[in-house]
Protein backbone atom coordinates (compact mmCIF):
# COMPACT_ATOMS: atom_id res chain seq x y z
CA UNK A 1 0.00 0.00 0.00
CA UNK A 2 1.12 3.65 -0.35
CA UNK A 3 3.98 4.55 1.96
CA UNK A 4 6.23 7.56 2.42
CA UNK A 5 8.96 7.94 -0.23
CA UNK A 6 6.92 5.76 -2.60
CA UNK A 7 6.71 6.79 -6.24
CA UNK A 8 3.27 6.82 -7.80
CA UNK A 9 1.55 6.57 -11.15
CA UNK A 10 -1.77 8.28 -11.81
CA UNK A 11 -4.69 6.09 -12.85
CA UNK A 12 -8.28 6.98 -13.64
CA UNK A 13 -11.61 5.16 -13.38
CA UNK A 14 -15.24 6.24 -13.46
CA UNK A 15 -14.94 7.61 -9.91
CA UNK A 16 -11.98 9.84 -10.77
CA UNK A 17 -8.19 9.91 -10.57
CA UNK A 18 -6.03 8.25 -7.93
CA UNK A 19 -2.36 7.70 -7.23
CA UNK A 20 -1.23 4.08 -7.32
CA UNK A 21 2.24 2.97 -6.19
CA UNK A 22 4.37 2.90 -9.31
CA UNK A 23 5.73 -0.57 -8.62
CA UNK A 24 2.30 -2.10 -7.90
CA UNK A 25 0.82 -4.61 -10.32
CA UNK A 26 -2.66 -3.93 -8.95
CA UNK A 27 -4.42 -0.80 -10.13
CA UNK A 28 -6.87 1.87 -9.11
CA UNK A 29 -9.91 -0.35 -8.61
CA UNK A 30 -7.98 -2.79 -6.42
CA UNK A 31 -6.66 0.08 -4.35
CA UNK A 32 -10.13 1.55 -3.85
CA UNK A 33 -11.38 -1.84 -2.70
CA UNK A 34 -8.44 -2.19 -0.31
CA UNK A 35 -9.34 1.14 1.26
CA UNK A 36 -13.07 0.40 1.38
CA UNK A 37 -13.02 -3.12 2.77
CA UNK A 38 -10.63 -3.63 5.64
CA UNK A 39 -12.93 -6.20 7.21
CA UNK A 40 -11.08 -9.42 8.07
CA UNK A 41 -7.56 -8.06 7.71
CA UNK A 42 -6.88 -11.08 5.50
CA UNK A 43 -6.39 -11.63 1.80
CA UNK A 44 -7.60 -14.30 -0.58
CA UNK A 45 -6.09 -17.75 -0.30
CA UNK A 46 -3.66 -19.24 -2.78
CA UNK A 47 -6.38 -21.56 -4.05
CA UNK A 48 -8.72 -18.68 -4.92
CA UNK A 49 -5.96 -16.67 -6.62
CA UNK A 50 -4.84 -19.63 -8.70
CA UNK A 51 -8.42 -20.48 -9.64
CA UNK A 52 -9.19 -17.01 -10.94
CA UNK A 53 -5.92 -16.96 -12.90
CA UNK A 54 -6.88 -20.28 -14.46
CA UNK A 55 -10.25 -18.83 -15.46
CA UNK A 56 -8.61 -15.77 -17.03
CA UNK A 57 -6.20 -17.99 -18.96
CA UNK A 58 -9.01 -20.19 -20.28
CA UNK A 59 -10.99 -17.11 -21.28
CA UNK A 60 -7.99 -15.67 -23.14
CA UNK A 61 -7.42 -18.97 -24.94
CA UNK A 62 -11.07 -19.12 -25.97
CA UNK A 63 -11.23 -15.48 -27.09
CA UNK A 64 -8.14 -16.02 -29.23
CA UNK A 65 -9.63 -19.17 -30.74
CA UNK A 66 -12.77 -17.29 -31.82
CA UNK A 67 -10.75 -14.34 -33.16
CA UNK A 68 -11.74 -11.96 -30.41
CA UNK A 69 -8.17 -11.32 -29.23
CA UNK A 70 -4.87 -10.57 -30.95
CA UNK A 71 -2.21 -13.25 -30.69
CA UNK A 72 0.34 -11.08 -28.87
CA UNK A 73 -2.23 -9.97 -26.28
CA UNK A 74 -3.46 -13.53 -25.79
CA UNK A 75 0.08 -14.83 -25.34
CA UNK A 76 0.96 -12.10 -22.85
CA UNK A 77 -2.21 -12.66 -20.81
CA UNK A 78 -1.74 -16.42 -20.90
CA UNK A 79 1.88 -16.13 -19.75
CA UNK A 80 0.91 -13.70 -16.99
CA UNK A 81 -1.72 -16.17 -15.78
CA UNK A 82 0.85 -18.98 -15.81
CA UNK A 83 3.15 -16.93 -13.60
CA UNK A 84 0.34 -16.37 -11.09
CA UNK A 85 -0.66 -20.03 -11.23
CA UNK A 86 2.96 -20.87 -10.43
CA UNK A 87 2.79 -18.73 -7.29
CA UNK A 88 4.17 -15.37 -8.41
CA UNK A 89 2.55 -11.98 -7.75
CA UNK A 90 0.19 -13.31 -5.08
CA UNK A 91 1.18 -10.43 -2.83
CA UNK A 92 -0.47 -8.12 -5.38
CA UNK A 93 -3.91 -9.54 -4.60
CA UNK A 94 -4.73 -7.05 -1.88
CA UNK A 95 -8.51 -7.06 -1.51
CA UNK A 96 -10.27 -8.38 1.59
CA UNK A 97 -12.23 -11.64 1.17
CA UNK A 98 -15.33 -9.95 2.58
CA UNK A 99 -16.26 -7.10 0.27
CA UNK A 100 -19.23 -5.31 -1.19
CA UNK A 101 -19.93 -5.49 -4.89
CA UNK A 102 -20.57 -9.21 -5.42
CA UNK A 103 -16.89 -9.95 -5.99
CA UNK A 104 -16.13 -7.16 -8.45
CA UNK A 105 -13.15 -6.11 -6.32
CA UNK A 106 -11.53 -9.53 -6.57
CA UNK A 107 -12.27 -9.83 -10.27
CA UNK A 108 -10.77 -6.41 -10.99
CA UNK A 109 -7.79 -7.12 -8.75
CA UNK A 110 -7.09 -10.14 -10.95
CA UNK A 111 -7.74 -8.20 -14.15
CA UNK A 112 -5.36 -5.41 -13.14
CA UNK A 113 -2.55 -7.66 -11.92
CA UNK A 114 -2.74 -9.87 -15.02
CA UNK A 115 -2.88 -6.82 -17.29
CA UNK A 116 0.17 -5.17 -15.72
CA UNK A 117 2.21 -8.38 -15.76
CA UNK A 118 1.24 -8.85 -19.41
CA UNK A 119 2.15 -5.23 -20.18
CA UNK A 120 5.65 -5.77 -18.81
CA UNK A 121 5.98 -8.99 -20.79
CA UNK A 122 5.25 -6.93 -23.89
CA UNK A 123 7.96 -4.44 -22.92
CA UNK A 124 5.61 -1.75 -21.61
CA UNK A 125 5.29 0.08 -18.31
CA UNK A 126 2.78 -0.80 -15.61
CA UNK A 127 -0.35 1.27 -16.00
CA UNK A 128 -0.08 1.61 -19.79
CA UNK A 129 -3.41 -0.04 -20.47
CA UNK A 130 -3.25 0.77 -24.17
CA UNK A 131 -1.16 -2.41 -24.48
CA UNK A 132 -3.35 -4.71 -22.37
CA UNK A 133 -6.53 -3.40 -20.81
CA UNK A 134 -7.92 -4.96 -17.59
CA UNK A 135 -11.53 -4.63 -18.76
CA UNK A 136 -11.40 -4.85 -22.53
CA UNK A 137 -8.76 -7.57 -22.78
CA UNK A 138 -8.32 -9.57 -19.57
CA UNK A 139 -12.06 -9.43 -18.84
CA UNK A 140 -13.12 -9.93 -22.48
CA UNK A 141 -16.38 -11.89 -22.76
CA UNK A 142 -16.73 -11.97 -19.00
CA UNK A 143 -18.47 -10.38 -16.05
CA UNK A 144 -17.71 -10.56 -12.36
CA UNK A 145 -21.05 -12.33 -12.19
CA UNK A 146 -19.83 -15.40 -14.06
CA UNK A 147 -16.12 -15.22 -13.19
CA UNK A 148 -16.49 -14.93 -9.42
CA UNK A 149 -19.07 -17.74 -8.94
CA UNK A 150 -17.07 -20.02 -11.24
CA UNK A 151 -13.91 -19.20 -9.32
CA UNK A 152 -15.73 -20.07 -6.09
CA UNK A 153 -16.87 -23.41 -7.41
CA UNK A 154 -13.44 -24.35 -8.77
CA UNK A 155 -11.83 -23.39 -5.46
CA UNK A 156 -14.42 -25.33 -3.48
CA UNK A 157 -13.89 -28.36 -5.74
CA UNK A 158 -10.13 -28.30 -5.17
CA UNK A 159 -10.62 -28.02 -1.42
CA UNK A 160 -13.19 -30.83 -1.41
CA UNK A 161 -10.77 -33.09 -3.28
CA UNK A 162 -8.08 -32.49 -0.66
CA UNK A 163 -10.49 -32.89 2.24
CA UNK A 164 -11.82 -36.15 0.82
CA UNK A 165 -8.31 -37.61 0.74
CA UNK A 166 -7.91 -36.89 4.45
CA UNK A 167 -11.33 -38.37 5.22
CA UNK A 168 -10.30 -41.53 3.40
CA UNK A 169 -7.22 -41.70 5.64
CA UNK A 170 -9.45 -41.33 8.70
CA UNK A 171 -11.77 -44.05 7.42
CA UNK A 172 -8.84 -46.41 6.92
CA UNK A 173 -7.38 -45.61 10.34
CA UNK A 174 -10.69 -46.33 12.05
CA UNK A 175 -11.04 -49.65 10.21
CA UNK A 176 -7.53 -50.63 11.30
CA UNK A 177 -8.42 -49.88 14.91
CA UNK A 178 -11.69 -51.80 14.51
CA UNK A 179 -9.67 -54.87 13.54
CA UNK A 180 -7.07 -54.31 16.26
CA UNK A 181 -9.74 -53.98 18.97
CA UNK A 182 -12.17 -56.60 17.68
CA UNK A 183 -11.49 -58.96 20.60
CA UNK A 184 -11.76 -56.33 23.34
CA UNK A 185 -15.07 -56.77 25.18
CA UNK A 186 -16.32 -53.69 26.99
CA UNK A 187 -19.49 -52.21 28.39
CA UNK A 188 -21.80 -50.42 26.02
CA UNK A 189 -23.60 -47.38 27.37
CA UNK A 190 -26.81 -45.59 26.52
CA UNK A 191 -27.52 -42.18 28.05
CA UNK A 192 -24.20 -42.65 29.89
CA UNK A 193 -25.68 -45.57 31.84
CA UNK A 194 -24.52 -49.17 31.62
CA UNK A 195 -26.33 -50.91 28.78
CA UNK A 196 -25.09 -54.21 27.30
CA UNK A 197 -21.63 -55.43 26.29
CA UNK A 198 -20.04 -54.49 23.00
CA UNK A 199 -16.62 -55.02 21.49
CA UNK A 200 -14.37 -52.00 21.24
CA UNK A 201 -13.72 -52.98 17.64
CA UNK A 202 -17.44 -52.73 16.94
CA UNK A 203 -17.47 -49.17 18.24
CA UNK A 204 -14.59 -48.16 16.01
CA UNK A 205 -16.15 -49.92 13.03
CA UNK A 206 -19.30 -47.85 13.56
CA UNK A 207 -17.17 -44.71 13.52
CA UNK A 208 -15.63 -45.83 10.23
CA UNK A 209 -19.06 -46.43 8.70
CA UNK A 210 -20.16 -42.91 9.65
CA UNK A 211 -17.07 -41.39 8.05
CA UNK A 212 -17.70 -43.56 5.00
CA UNK A 213 -21.06 -41.86 4.58
CA UNK A 214 -19.33 -38.49 4.83
CA UNK A 215 -16.94 -39.51 2.07
CA UNK A 216 -19.92 -40.42 -0.12
CA UNK A 217 -21.47 -37.01 0.57
CA UNK A 218 -18.21 -35.27 -0.29
CA UNK A 219 -18.13 -37.13 -3.60
CA UNK A 220 -21.63 -35.84 -4.35
CA UNK A 221 -20.60 -32.33 -3.27
CA UNK A 222 -17.70 -32.40 -5.72
CA UNK A 223 -20.12 -33.15 -8.54
CA UNK A 224 -22.25 -30.20 -7.44
CA UNK A 225 -19.27 -27.87 -7.79
CA UNK A 226 -18.33 -28.97 -11.33
CA UNK A 227 -21.23 -27.04 -12.92
CA UNK A 228 -20.19 -23.46 -13.79
CA UNK A 229 -21.97 -20.37 -15.05
CA UNK A 230 -18.93 -19.03 -16.92
CA UNK A 231 -20.09 -17.73 -20.29
CA UNK A 232 -23.26 -16.29 -18.85
CA UNK A 233 -21.64 -12.87 -18.26
CA UNK A 234 -23.79 -10.34 -16.38
CA UNK A 235 -27.01 -12.20 -15.59
CA UNK A 236 -26.69 -15.49 -17.45
CA UNK A 237 -27.90 -14.34 -20.86
CA UNK A 238 -24.37 -14.22 -22.27
CA UNK A 239 -24.47 -10.61 -23.37
CA UNK A 240 -21.16 -9.40 -24.94
CA UNK A 241 -19.84 -12.97 -25.17
CA UNK A 242 -19.13 -14.53 -28.56
CA UNK A 243 -21.27 -17.61 -29.18
CA UNK A 244 -18.16 -19.63 -30.01
CA UNK A 245 -16.58 -18.43 -26.79
CA UNK A 246 -19.64 -19.49 -24.77
CA UNK A 247 -19.59 -22.95 -26.30
CA UNK A 248 -15.88 -23.60 -25.70
CA UNK A 249 -14.76 -21.71 -22.60
CA UNK A 250 -15.64 -24.48 -20.12
CA UNK A 251 -13.88 -27.09 -22.25
CA UNK A 252 -10.73 -24.96 -22.20
CA UNK A 253 -11.10 -24.30 -18.50
CA UNK A 254 -11.29 -28.04 -17.84
CA UNK A 255 -7.98 -28.46 -19.65
CA UNK A 256 -6.33 -25.57 -17.82
CA UNK A 257 -7.44 -26.78 -14.37
CA UNK A 258 -7.22 -30.52 -15.10
CA UNK A 259 -10.68 -30.81 -13.57
CA UNK A 260 -13.82 -32.26 -15.12
CA UNK A 261 -15.98 -29.15 -15.41
CA UNK A 262 -19.29 -28.61 -17.18
CA UNK A 263 -21.28 -25.56 -18.14
CA UNK A 264 -24.52 -25.16 -16.23
CA UNK A 265 -27.63 -26.24 -18.10
CA UNK A 266 -29.33 -22.92 -17.29
CA UNK A 267 -26.84 -20.06 -16.96
CA UNK A 268 -29.46 -17.68 -15.57
CA UNK A 269 -30.29 -20.09 -12.76
CA UNK A 270 -26.60 -20.73 -12.12
CA UNK A 271 -25.92 -16.99 -11.87
CA UNK A 272 -28.64 -16.10 -9.40
CA UNK A 273 -29.06 -19.21 -7.21
CA UNK A 274 -26.46 -20.43 -4.70
CA UNK A 275 -28.20 -23.49 -3.28
CA UNK A 276 -25.32 -25.68 -4.47
CA UNK A 277 -23.01 -23.96 -2.01
CA UNK A 278 -25.57 -24.48 0.75
CA UNK A 279 -25.58 -28.19 -0.04
CA UNK A 280 -21.79 -28.34 0.12
CA UNK A 281 -21.78 -26.42 3.38
CA UNK A 282 -24.37 -28.82 4.77
CA UNK A 283 -22.23 -31.77 3.74
CA UNK A 284 -19.24 -30.22 5.49
CA UNK A 285 -21.35 -29.56 8.58
CA UNK A 286 -22.62 -33.17 8.65
CA UNK A 287 -19.05 -34.40 8.52
CA UNK A 288 -18.00 -32.04 11.30
CA UNK A 289 -20.88 -33.25 13.47
CA UNK A 290 -19.90 -36.90 12.94
CA UNK A 291 -16.28 -36.19 13.76
CA UNK A 292 -17.25 -34.20 16.84
CA UNK A 293 -19.40 -37.07 18.10
CA UNK A 294 -16.47 -39.45 17.66
CA UNK A 295 -14.25 -36.97 19.50
CA UNK A 296 -16.80 -36.79 22.34
CA UNK A 297 -16.71 -40.57 22.64
CA UNK A 298 -12.92 -40.71 22.68
CA UNK A 299 -12.79 -38.10 25.44
CA UNK A 300 -15.24 -40.12 27.53
CA UNK A 301 -13.62 -43.49 26.87
CA UNK A 302 -10.18 -42.11 27.79
CA UNK A 303 -11.36 -40.13 30.82
CA UNK A 304 -9.45 -40.65 34.04
CA UNK A 305 -6.92 -42.16 34.31
CA UNK A 306 -8.05 -43.15 37.82
CA UNK A 307 -11.50 -41.63 38.17
CA UNK A 308 -13.01 -42.01 34.72
CA UNK A 309 -13.80 -44.75 32.20
CA UNK A 310 -10.16 -45.25 31.23
CA UNK A 311 -11.08 -47.88 28.65
CA UNK A 312 -8.70 -46.49 26.04
CA UNK A 313 -5.54 -44.43 26.07
CA UNK A 314 -5.10 -41.47 23.75
CA UNK A 315 -1.53 -40.64 22.73
CA UNK A 316 -0.19 -37.92 25.07
CA UNK A 317 0.60 -34.85 22.99
CA UNK A 318 1.40 -32.08 25.48
CA UNK A 319 1.18 -31.07 29.13
CA UNK A 320 -2.40 -30.58 30.21
CA UNK A 321 -2.02 -28.00 32.93
CA UNK A 322 0.17 -25.18 34.14
CA UNK A 323 -0.71 -25.98 37.75
CA UNK A 324 -1.59 -29.71 37.95
CA UNK A 325 1.56 -31.82 37.45
CA UNK A 326 1.24 -34.88 35.26
CA UNK A 327 -2.14 -33.96 33.83
CA UNK A 328 -2.59 -34.80 30.14
CA UNK A 329 -5.66 -33.57 28.28
CA UNK A 330 -7.39 -34.96 25.16
CA UNK A 331 -6.28 -31.95 23.13
CA UNK A 332 -6.78 -33.47 19.67
CA UNK A 333 -10.42 -34.51 20.23
CA UNK A 334 -10.96 -31.09 21.80
CA UNK A 335 -9.77 -29.30 18.69
CA UNK A 336 -12.02 -31.54 16.58
CA UNK A 337 -14.95 -30.38 18.71
CA UNK A 338 -14.00 -26.74 18.29
CA UNK A 339 -13.68 -27.03 14.53
CA UNK A 340 -17.16 -28.53 14.47
CA UNK A 341 -18.57 -25.62 16.47
CA UNK A 342 -16.96 -23.20 14.02
CA UNK A 343 -18.23 -25.04 10.95
CA UNK A 344 -21.79 -25.09 12.27
CA UNK A 345 -21.57 -21.31 12.65
CA UNK A 346 -20.10 -20.94 9.17
CA UNK A 347 -22.97 -22.98 7.77
CA UNK A 348 -25.49 -20.50 9.15
CA UNK A 349 -23.65 -17.67 7.38
CA UNK A 350 -23.55 -19.61 4.11
CA UNK A 351 -27.26 -20.35 4.39
CA UNK A 352 -28.26 -16.76 5.09
CA UNK A 353 -25.98 -15.40 2.35
CA UNK A 354 -27.53 -17.75 -0.21
CA UNK A 355 -31.04 -16.83 0.92
CA UNK A 356 -30.33 -13.11 0.60
CA UNK A 357 -29.99 -13.07 -3.18
CA UNK A 358 -32.35 -10.88 -5.16
CA UNK A 359 -33.57 -11.34 -8.72
CA UNK A 360 -30.75 -12.02 -11.21
CA UNK A 361 -27.75 -11.97 -8.84
CA UNK A 362 -26.66 -12.78 -5.33
CA UNK A 363 -24.35 -10.02 -4.06
CA UNK A 364 -23.26 -11.92 -0.98
CA UNK A 365 -20.97 -14.55 -2.43
CA UNK A 366 -17.86 -12.98 -0.86
CA UNK A 367 -18.91 -13.77 2.71
CA UNK A 368 -20.35 -17.11 1.58
CA UNK A 369 -17.04 -18.14 0.01
CA UNK A 370 -15.07 -16.86 3.00
CA UNK A 371 -16.98 -19.12 5.39
CA UNK A 372 -17.41 -22.11 3.10
CA UNK A 373 -13.73 -22.27 2.19
CA UNK A 374 -12.73 -22.02 5.83
CA UNK A 375 -15.06 -24.89 6.69
CA UNK A 376 -13.70 -27.23 4.01
CA UNK A 377 -10.09 -26.28 4.77
CA UNK A 378 -10.63 -26.87 8.48
CA UNK A 379 -12.16 -30.29 7.82
CA UNK A 380 -9.07 -31.21 5.83
CA UNK A 381 -6.64 -29.96 8.46
CA UNK A 382 -8.42 -31.23 11.55
CA UNK A 383 -8.88 -34.65 9.95
CA UNK A 384 -5.17 -34.86 9.28
CA UNK A 385 -4.27 -34.08 12.89
CA UNK A 386 -7.04 -36.40 14.14
CA UNK A 387 -5.53 -39.32 12.24
CA UNK A 388 -1.85 -38.56 12.81
CA UNK A 389 -1.94 -37.30 16.39
CA UNK A 390 -4.80 -39.29 17.86
CA UNK A 391 -6.49 -42.21 16.10
CA UNK A 392 -3.36 -44.11 15.04
CA UNK A 393 -1.94 -43.95 18.56
CA UNK A 394 -5.00 -45.14 20.51
CA UNK A 395 -4.50 -48.22 22.67
CA UNK A 396 -7.02 -50.28 24.62
CA UNK A 397 -7.02 -51.02 28.34
CA UNK A 398 -8.29 -54.53 27.66
CA UNK A 399 -8.11 -55.87 31.21
CA UNK A 400 -9.91 -52.87 32.68
CA UNK A 401 -12.61 -53.08 29.99
CA UNK A 402 -13.31 -56.72 30.90
CA UNK A 403 -13.39 -55.94 34.62
CA UNK A 404 -16.02 -53.29 34.02
CA UNK A 405 -18.12 -55.77 32.05
CA UNK A 406 -17.81 -58.46 34.70
CA UNK A 407 -18.80 -56.04 37.45
CA UNK A 408 -21.57 -54.40 35.46
CA UNK A 409 -25.28 -54.78 36.05
CA UNK A 410 -25.82 -54.32 32.32
CA UNK A 411 -25.00 -57.94 31.53
CA UNK A 412 -28.24 -58.93 33.25
CA UNK A 413 -30.01 -58.34 29.93
CA UNK A 414 -28.46 -61.53 28.58
CA UNK A 415 -30.38 -63.75 31.04
CA UNK A 416 -33.82 -62.28 30.29
CA UNK A 417 -34.66 -65.07 27.78
CA UNK A 418 -33.94 -67.64 30.49
CA UNK A 419 -35.45 -66.18 33.66
CA UNK A 420 -37.76 -63.43 32.36
CA UNK A 421 -37.60 -59.63 32.53
CA UNK A 422 -39.09 -59.28 36.05
CA UNK A 423 -36.67 -61.73 37.68
CA UNK A 424 -33.73 -60.20 35.82
CA UNK A 425 -34.78 -56.73 37.00
CA UNK A 426 -34.95 -57.99 40.58
CA UNK A 427 -31.41 -59.35 40.33
CA UNK A 428 -30.23 -56.02 38.88
CA UNK A 429 -31.75 -54.03 41.73
CA UNK A 430 -30.15 -56.32 44.33
CA UNK A 431 -26.78 -55.99 42.61
CA UNK A 432 -27.00 -52.20 42.66
CA UNK A 433 -28.19 -52.10 46.28
CA UNK A 434 -25.69 -54.59 47.72
CA UNK A 435 -22.68 -54.11 45.46
CA UNK A 436 -22.68 -57.83 44.70
CA UNK A 437 -22.00 -58.90 41.14
CA UNK A 438 -24.81 -60.08 38.92
CA UNK A 439 -23.11 -63.43 38.45
CA UNK A 440 -22.84 -63.99 42.22
CA UNK A 441 -26.55 -63.32 42.72
CA UNK A 442 -27.53 -65.57 39.80
CA UNK A 443 -25.56 -68.43 41.30
CA UNK A 444 -26.84 -67.71 44.81
CA UNK A 445 -30.44 -67.89 43.65
CA UNK A 446 -29.64 -70.94 41.50
CA UNK A 447 -31.06 -69.36 38.37
CA UNK A 448 -28.23 -70.67 36.21
CA UNK A 449 -25.25 -72.95 36.67
CA UNK A 450 -21.66 -71.78 36.29
CA UNK A 451 -21.38 -73.71 33.05
CA UNK A 452 -24.53 -72.09 31.68
CA UNK A 453 -23.34 -68.64 32.67
CA UNK A 454 -20.03 -69.23 30.97
CA UNK A 455 -21.92 -70.02 27.78
CA UNK A 456 -24.38 -67.13 28.08
CA UNK A 457 -21.78 -64.56 29.07
CA UNK A 458 -19.30 -65.47 26.34
CA UNK A 459 -17.91 -62.10 25.10
CA UNK A 460 -18.73 -62.73 21.44
CA UNK A 461 -22.18 -64.11 22.27
CA UNK A 462 -22.91 -60.93 24.21
CA UNK A 463 -21.92 -58.65 21.33
CA UNK A 464 -23.64 -60.13 18.31
CA UNK A 465 -27.21 -60.86 17.17
CA UNK A 466 -29.16 -63.70 18.75
CA UNK A 467 -29.97 -64.82 22.25
CA UNK A 468 -26.67 -65.11 24.06
CA UNK A 469 -25.66 -68.75 24.59
CA UNK A 470 -29.04 -70.24 23.61
CA UNK A 471 -27.80 -71.96 20.47
CA UNK A 472 -25.01 -73.65 22.40
CA UNK A 473 -27.36 -74.70 25.20
CA UNK A 474 -29.85 -76.13 22.69
CA UNK A 475 -27.03 -78.08 21.07
CA UNK A 476 -26.03 -79.36 24.53
CA UNK A 477 -29.62 -80.49 25.21
CA UNK A 478 -30.09 -78.06 28.10
CA UNK A 479 -32.76 -75.82 26.55
CA UNK A 480 -35.82 -76.50 24.42
CA UNK A 481 -39.19 -74.98 23.59
CA UNK A 482 -38.49 -71.82 25.59
CA UNK A 483 -37.62 -73.62 28.81
CA UNK A 484 -34.46 -74.86 30.49
CA UNK A 485 -34.29 -78.64 30.77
Amino acid sequence: MPMSNTKFRLEMDSIGQKEVPADAYYGIQSLRAYENFTITGLRYSTEMIVSIAQIKKACAITNYQVNRMEKKVYEAISKACDLIIDGKFHDQFIVDPIQGGAGTSMNMNANEVIANVAIELLGGTKGDYSLVNPNDDVNCGQSTNDVFPSCGKITALKLLIRATEQLKRLHTALLLKATEFDHVIKMGRTQLQDAVPIRLGQEFHAYAVAIGRDIDRFEQAKEEMRSLNIGGTAIGTGINADVGYMNNVVKNLSQVTDLQLVQAEDLIDATQNLDGYVAVSGTTKSCAVNMSKIANDLRLLSSGPRCGFHEINLPPKQNGSSIMPGKVNPVIPEVVNQVAFNIVGNDITVTMAAEAGQLELNAFEPVLFYNLFHSIEQIERVTQTFVDNCIMGITANEKHCKELVDNSVGIITAICPYVGYAKAASIAKKAIATGASVKELILKEQLLTEEEMKTIFDPYALSRPGIAGMEQMINDGKYREGQRV
